[in-house]
């Protein structure tokens, strides 16, 4: 096991040295500068004296050492817009966004599970097919959409929640006005995620359903409950635990939509922020550590493996 998580740790090397390299390259092609060269009023010895500064005249295999000499001591550089070391925005941001993806996931796989098992039990009835309607409306509905018809519902029209923000500015710090602001952006990403999970959930247990191994548990007497908990459910989990590991990264970054629409102070909207004002080091910043985020996640949810299923070894 010991080997096994020290080859991906150094997998997981290579592959961040290429997300900062392609990110790098991507962010430094693409039309426009930083806001502050973008500005109508300062004049070309202005902008030639900020690039310059800046190290933006430098060629890119320059400017990209430069960086990742700094970053591997720990100084990812300062936001072009704010000054603030990218390092504190990220690490301000990152836990509300954790936050709200947690809740929503967590939410999203204990109703999933459940779910999914009471489709793949009830086959071609009333109940699957409701459980499946509102899976394909989850999935079809539009995450930006969904959260700007709540506003007007709940905020604007019945005013009883809020329609954005972390906590009301102004206000001593109380767990109920955060539970507030978390419920529209929670519910939103709750309904995305529970209606993959429960189809991921259903097909893996009407597959589990199927295997010899519950046959014979049924035929040597034991109960249908043990048979689907204990045998079916355990060994369907695989997939799943699979699809979250694999869906927990992508939670994280789709996350921008909708902290955008609710204004929530995460990763996804620093980053769209950062994007629209060309703001280099805080773009990296932010989608390095998506980028290890997901690394993380991935060996969790191979390691997961062993638990959920002791016949697998990893090594």
């Amino acid at each position: 096991m010991a080997g096994y998580v020290l080859r991906r740790l150094a997998q997981a090397v290579v592959l961040l040295w290429i997300v900062t390299v392609v990110t790098f390259a991507l962010i430094h092609t693409a039309p426009g500068g930083p806001a502050m060269l973008q500005n109508p009023d300062l004049g070309r010895e202005q902008i030639a004296r900020f690039r310059a500064n800046l190290g933006l005249d430098d060629p890119l295999p320059v400017q990209y050492g430069r960086w990742l000499r700094a970053a591997l001591r720990g100084d990812f550089g300062r936001s072009y817009n704010t000054v603030e070391p990218v390092l504190r925005l990220v690490a301000t941001r990152l836990p509300n966004t954790l936050l709200l993806t947690g809740l929503a996931l967590g939410l999203a796989v204990l109703a999933a599970v459940p779910l999914g098992v009471a489709s793949a039990t009830r086959r071609n009835t009333p109940v699957d097919h409701a459980i499946a309607a509102v899976s394909f409306m989850g999935i079809s509905t539009p995450v930006f959409w969904l959260g700007i018809v709540l506003i007007v519902v709940f905020s604007v029209q019945l005013r009883v929640l809020p329609a954005g923000g972390m906590y009301l500015v102004g206000a001593a710090f109380s767990v109920g006005d955060r539970l507030r602001h978390l419920l529209l952006p929670v519910f939103v990403l709750t309904i995305a995620n529970l209606a993959e999970v429960t189809r991921y959930t259903r097909s893996a247990m009407i597959g589990a359903l199927g295997e010899d191994y519950v046959r014979t548990a049924h035929a040597k007497g034991l109960p249908a409950a043990a048979v689907l908990f204990r045998h079916a459910l355990r060994n369907a989990l695989i997939p799943v635990i699979t699809i979250v590991g694999v869906y927990l990264p992508r939670a994280v970054s789709a996350t921008a939509i909708t902290e955008t629409v609710f204004s929530w102070p995460g990763m996804g909207q620093l980053a769209v922020q950062s994007a629209a004002t060309r703001d280099y080091p805080v773009v990296l910043g932010a989608t390095l550590a998506v980028a290890v985020f997901a690394v993380g996640s991935s060996l969790l949810t191979d390691l997961a493996y062993g638990l959920a299923d002791p016949r697998i070894r990893l090594g």
